[in-house]
């Protein structure tokens, strides 16, 4: 039983293709002043630089001026989503709000006795106190959603810059591939991992 495990133990440590480093061969006679061509098709790598404050910055440059986050960030096109969504639920909460006064100054005039004018003239106080109630919660609501795309707002904009900065070149990649079994020449799917420096 034994000598199975150690036989399944050395085929699959002599299937792996392994690589090792290769040790750069150097001329012991120093180099002239003969220029040395550079080799323009392959591309230049910038070394990989981590601001770990942008994060905090955009996330506090939103706090600020919502929208300004993401400018800082370059994505231009999430601003006006931003200015939209609180412009549009800050008009929302200002038009129930006067709506809800109107509808309670209405049924304070009729419970002190005077004469409903206007476009209330016919409502009773059932309907005035439901539209008191209806435009109390939508006000309430449009609160929330204005506090909770303002708290989005800081939130997208950290993580864009976050996110921004993750490391994408060439040095690291994780890509599917086939490989080729040399022992029945079958196909197999695997994961490529490589990381160079």
């Amino acid at each position: 039983m034994k000598s199975y495990k150690y036989i399944l133990a050395a085929l699959l440590l002599f299937t792996i293709s392994c690589f090792a480093q290769e040790t750069p061969v150097t001329d012991p006679k120093p180099a002239t002043t003969a220029p040395v061509a550079v080799d323009t098709t392959q591309p230049v790598i910038k070394p990989y630089k981590y601001n770990a404050l942008a994060p905090a910055k955009a996330a506090f440059y939103s706090g600020v001026l919502p929208g300004l986050g993401q400018i800082y960030n370059k994505s231009y096109w999430k601003a006006p989503i931003v200015w939209g969504g609180l412009g549009l639920s800050i008009y929302s909460y200002t038009w129930n709000n006067k709506k809800h006064h109107e509808y309670r100054d209405a049924y304070k005039d009729l419970i002190a006795g005077k004469t409903l004018t206007g476009k209330l003239e016919g409502f009773d106080r059932e309907r005035l106190e439901s539209a008191q109630r209806f435009h109390q919660r939508n006000r309430d609501l449009s609160a929330l959603i204005t506090a909770g795309i303002y708290i989005l707002n800081i939130i997208e904009a950290n993580v864009d810059a976050h996110l921004s900065q993750f490391n994408v070149d060439d040095n690291l990649s994780l890509r599917p591939e086939l490989q080729q079994n040399e022992l029945d020449y079958k196909y197999s799917m695997g994961v490529t991992l490589s990381y160079q420096f």
